[in-house]
């Protein structure tokens, strides 16, 4: 496998089949170590580089917006926006009032995704962005983890119309401060109701969805998938390493020091019955085939035929090399045997 360039839905847009994740840089990373993670990556090969307005992570008032600006300070110094495809998210509903100016709770209304797209905007120093993604749903889904359809924090209980939120993005693709958009923690169901809408209201059509996806969760291969073959919507795959538990870092209750878990103590996604026992057999897969075990959970992921890119974040500079050392890894027909065995198994134990 090398690093190759794969179709953006039908936008005529290709994107490096490895992109990388910023949502460390303002809290784990410093700005002049985001900006040698993007020489490093740009140097690579790899032009999709995705960020959120809710970034820095863990989200807090403190870091927020943080991971746009120092990306938009590396593109005024390096200068080069026409060949970077550049991405970032609207949030949807939470109780992050200090994402809006009025202290008021975020939806995806017109109104919310106007202040956002300009937030976005002035912070990363661009007049336009590549793609627009919604980060989650204005309706009751699972999100990060949560196995029921709760609704999201903050949420009142009111949706906004995926029709209402689609015309205001049309309104940024018309005026020029979007190019493309994309869905992300999106289900089957709330993607074909947006393509359905750009096919009937003559409204911009949704070019990619970003789902978490990995060797601990292979739910989006239940209905999601289908969509890249028939409609050209490929998945923009996130925590493909399952926040590093796919690398054996945290085996057997290990908490290595300035760890993202040991730090914040955000791995609940990943801490569930089954996990544990799970990662034992990948890991060792990776042992029997001589493979570094993020190598082979990376290289799986990004195989996979409706997969558009990876996104692949580190806070180190070895981590990221070893990240990118993945496409030197080949799933072969035995690898993906000794995996589909697990996965039969064990299934996704960390949806």
């Amino acid at each position: 496998m090398t690093l190759d360039y794969r179709p953006l839905g039908r936008t005529g847009t290709k994107v490096s089949s490895i992109a990388l994740g910023t949502m460390t840089w303002g809290e784990q990373n410093t700005e002049a170590e985001g900006h040698a993670q993007l020489d490093q990556a740009t140097d690579f090969g790899i032009n999709l580089i995705d960020t959120a307005e809710n970034y820095s992570i863990p989200p807090r008032a403190e870091t927020q917006g943080a991971t746009e600006r120092i990306i938009g300070s590396w593109l005024k110094a390096r200068g080069g926006r026409d060949r970077i495809v550049l991405a970032s998210k609207v949030s949807g509903p939470s109780d992050r009032t200090y994402l809006r100016a009025d202290g008021q709770p975020p939806r995806l209304d017109a109104r919310n995704i106007n202040e956002a797209i300009e937030g976005s905007l002035k912070r990363l120093q661009t007049d336009y962005l590549d793609l627009y993604q919604i980060h989650w749903p204005n309706r009751a889904v699972p999100l990060f983890g949560n196995g029921n359809h709760a609704p999201s924090r903050g949420h009142d209980g009111s949706d906004v119309p995926i029709e209402e939120t689609l015309h205001a993005l049309a309104e940024l693709v018309r005026a020029g401060k979007v190019r493309h958009i994309g869905l992300s923690n999106e289900t089957a169901w709330g993607l074909s109701r947006f393509l359905h809408l750009s096919e009937t209201a003559g409204l911009p059509r949704v070019a990619s969805v970003q789902n978490a996806y990995n060797l601990l969760n292979r739910t989006y291969e239940q209905g999601l998938a289908e969509f890249q073959p028939r409609e050209d919507v490929g998945l923009l795959a996130y925590s493909p390493l399952a926040q590093g538990f796919l690398t054996g870092k945290y085996r057997n209750g290990a908490r290595p020091e300035g760890a993202r878990l040991t730090l914040f103590n955000r791995g609940d996604r990943y801490t569930k019955p089954g996990v544990a026992e799970a990662v034992d057999a990948y890991l060792q897969i990776a042992d029997d085939f001589g493979l570094d075990p993020a190598a082979l959970a990376i290289a799986y992921v990004t195989s996979r035929p409706f997969v558009t890119a990876n996104i692949i974040g580190a806070t180190k500079p070895e981590q990221l090399q070893a990240d990118l050392a993945s496409v030197e890894v080949t799933i072969t027909p035995e690898i993906e045997a000794r995996i589909d065995a697990i996965f039969q198994l064990h299934g996704s134990p960390a949806p």
